[in-house]
This record gives structure tokens, sequence and C-alpha cells, in this order.
């Protein structure tokens, strides 16, 4: 049981970390951000929205009890940067080796399961599983 929460706890963690270390690159207007978000159709709107909300879904991920919140927040947002990879920019994403599609995917899967572990306190899952 201990190792199961400490588990979730140091997922939580690496979501967050991912999720904040990205924060620099769309908030400074990096070239790669730039770049992303122009293909999309979503520059410069977008890399700011997408910025605040991962800022959110990060320290949400972070508070003890709600951290299912941070959860379907990063989810959501790792979604559609998945679903942008796929559609739009490829895997590889100007020469990353598919860095930022395999941050996508770690993000979207460590908040999966922090989702998962609180489902008892989300009243649309607590009656599904």
């Amino acid at each position: 049981m201990k190792i199961r929460k400490a588990g979730v706890i140091i997922l939580r963690i690496v979501a967050a970390i991912i999720m904040l270390q990205t924060l620099y690159f769309k908030f400074s207007g990096a070239p790669e951000s730039i770049y992303i978000f122009s293909t999309i159709g979503m520059e410069p709107w977008g890399r700011y929205m997408v910025g605040c909300m991962e800022l959110v879904a990060s320290v949400l991920l972070l508070i003890p009890k709600i951290y299912w919140l941070g959860g379907l927040l990063g989810m959501g947002l790792m979604a559609g940067a998945l679903f942008f990879h796929f559609a739009f920019l490829g895997i590889e994403v100007q020469g990353d080796g598919g860095l930022l599609f395999a941050y996508a995917v770690i993000v979207f899967l460590a908040s999966l399961v922090a989702v998962l572990d609180r489902k008892n306190d989300i009243p649309i899952l607590k009656n599904l599983f």
C-alpha cells in the first residue's frame, strides 16, 4: 500500500515538473513554441492559454486533497497535445527526437494514474468503477 501511494506521489510530481519546465518556453516565446502553436493555428493566444492551464494543472497535482482535478486537467491538456502531434506536428518536432511527444505521453499517463487513484472522490467516476 505504501509503495503504491509513493508511486502515485512520484508520478504526480513528475507530471507537474514536466508541465512546469515547459512554461518557460511557452511564456518566453521560444522559437520551438512559436513554431508549434503557429503550425496548429493558435499562436500566440493558444500558447499563453495552454501555458496558464498547465500551470494550474501542475499546482493542482501537488495539492493532496484535490490532485485528481490536476489529473483531469493534465489529461485533457495532454490529449490535446497528442491530437495535435498526430494530426499536424508529427511525433518528432523540429528534430527533437520525439521528446515533446514522449513528455505528453508521460504526463497523460501520470495524470491518468492520479485520477484513477482518487476515482472515489470524483462524482462521475464514483459510480462507474
